[in-house]
This record gives C-alpha cells, structure tokens and sequence, in this order.
C-alpha cells in the first residue's frame, strides 16, 4: 500500500492543480451506460433516494484512485465528469462538472453483499479494527456542458491540454487530478 500512498503524492505533486484558496481540480471516469451526467443531476436532486443531496462516489475499486479520495479531495474541489467507453449513442468524452461535497468516508458498497461492488476483504478489514480499505467522497453535480469535449476534441488541443492524464495512453485510472488551467480549458471548450 506505500507504493500506492507514494504514487498517488507523485503523481499530484506533478501536476500544479491547487488554487491559492487549496481547491484542487479532478476528473471522474464513469461508463455513461452504468452512471451519465445526467444520472448525477437526477440523483443530486433526489439524494439518490436516500438522504437528499451528494451522490457517493462508489465501487471505485483501485487502490491509486481511493488514495486520490482519500488523500487529496477536499469539499469544493471541482471535478470533470468523463464518460468513458464511449458508444456511438454517447461517444468518450467529458459532459459537465461536479463538486465533492464531503470528506472521503467508507465505501458502503464495499461492505454490502448485495452490492455488485462488494469486497469480502473491505468486511475483514472493519471487523479486525483497520481503518477502511475502501474510501469515497460524494459528489454534487454542477453542470452539464451545452456540447460535450470528446476525446478527439481534448487530443486536439494539443500542448494546451498537454500532459492531462486522461490524454495518455493507457491511463485507466477513474479518479485522477487536472490542472486549474487544463480545468478551466475544457469548461471553456464544454461551454462554448
């Protein structure tokens, strides 16, 4: 787990993303089938059905990306939400903005056995007093773009989105941290 801890700081150290203030900037991955935008807006609406409010951010499932929850979103943070996968019906791309809403907090999905993202080892984790293996945050949704910035369109601009993590090849993590400047560029690109 050090070497997780350690590429996490490695990688967020690398990347200028803090404002003055502290907000830091992130991007979120999700299949558009399983959890879209629009889903995000719904549930932000509703509390998803259960308290009102902030979605969970659950069942992410890597150890790099909970620690990116873990350690270093904070409420306010702004996160671009990607869908990735894309299908014809909706292409690989980013649709809109959210906001984490809460400090990282047990991942429940992990400890529910009727949960798809259920862990055995999350359960063996809390029954023998270690703190959580699983963390999320939850999200409030913000926005959704007037035109999605799909992928080709975030490859096109070249050095002005140079080195965003998404942009690499095969970068698969869900969950990782953007620059305040490749941030405000592709709300500029969404929103145009």
């Amino acid at each position: 787990m050090r070497y997780h801890i350690s590429m996490a700081k490695k990688v967020n150290n690398s990347i200028k993303q803090e404002t003055k203030s502290g907000q830091k900037f992130w991007l979120v991955k999700s299949e558009a089938e399983c959890y879209s935008i629009d889903d995000l807006k719904r549930d932000s609406q509703s509390g998803n059905g259960k308290k009102g409010g902030p979605v969970p951010w659950e069942g992410i499932r890597n150890f790099q990306a909970r620690n990116f929850m873990r350690d270093g979103m904070k409420i306010n943070d702004l996160v671009l939400f990607y869908h990735s996968n894309g299908t014809p019906k909706s292409p690989a791309g980013v649709y809109g903005t959210a906001r984490v809403a809460s400090e990282a907090h047990i991942d429940e999905s992990a400890l529910n056995p009727k949960d798809e993202h259920f862990d055995p080892k999350a359960v063996a984790y809390v029954k023998a007093g270690k703190p959580p293996m699983w963390m999320c945050v939850d999200l409030e949704f913000v926005s959704k773009f007037a035109q999605p910035v799909f992928l080709a369109d975030l490859k096109r601009e070249g050095a002005k989105l140079s080195g965003m993590l998404v942009l690499q090849n095969g970068q698969r993590l869900s969950v990782m941290p953007v620059s305040q400047a490749h941030f405000e560029r592709v709300v500029e690109l969404g929103n145009a």
